[in-house]
């Protein structure tokens, strides 16, 4: 009696995702662009959105994707809300080209997630990596983007009322404009994904 040849199971592709991140109804825009592998867990996503915009990771989040909305929200404020953990950003995302990033109830934070570009992993290069972006994150607890804008119409005019309040609380100094990419990537340097 022979046996049956056993089917091999198809070794699963490895690719990575060049995704652009824009915080949405801020102006100018802050957008990043980061490449990571598409088997990254949703935990380390998170702190790679984190990292590569200028959050703390103070606050909740949650992945609003096509299959489903993943995150560590409280189950008992948001039962929908699926745990994120061991979920692959591959698993999540299906055939979906895009998802949205919540961070913060608060403020209310969105992010539109876009992969721009799907490619074969490039064993040679460290992942994750920032190739780009622009303008600085808002501060944390600003009040979203209504927050965000009142703020920014504070600090430039030396004459508004809450100018020196707000320059004080953000610690005396803030460019609106600056986004330091060597800095960033030097930082995920030290991630393991």
């Amino acid at each position: 009696m022979t046996a049956t040849p056993r089917k091999r199971k198809p070794a699963s592709t490895k690719n990575m995702l060049v995704l652009h991140i824009e915080l949405a109804e801020v102006q100018p825009t802050v957008w990043r662009e980061v490449v990571v592998p598409d088997s990254i867990t949703l935990p380390k996503l998170h702190s790679v959105i984190q990292l590569v915009m200028g959050w703390q990771g103070g606050h909740l989040h949650e992945f609003q994707m096509a299959l489903g909305s993943y995150g560590n929200a409280d189950p008992d404020f948001a039962p929908e809300v699926q745990s994120e953990q061991r979920v692959s950003l591959k698993k999540a995302l299906g055939a979906s080209g895009g998802f949205v990033y919540l961070y913060d109830f608060g403020d209310g934070w969105q992010h539109y997630v876009k992969v721009n570009q799907t490619l074969p992993l490039d064993p040679g290069l460290k992942l994750p990596l920032c190739i780009g972006g622009e303008q600085a994150c808002p501060p944390e607890d600003v009040g979203g983007p209504w927050g965000y804008e009142a703020f920014l119409a504070a600090i430039s005019d030396p004459g508004h009322e809450d100018h020196d309040t707000m320059l004080e609380w953000c610690g005396e100094a803030f460019d609106p404009t600056h986004f330091d990419l060597a800095m960033v990537d030097a930082l995920l340097a030290s991630m393991t994904v």
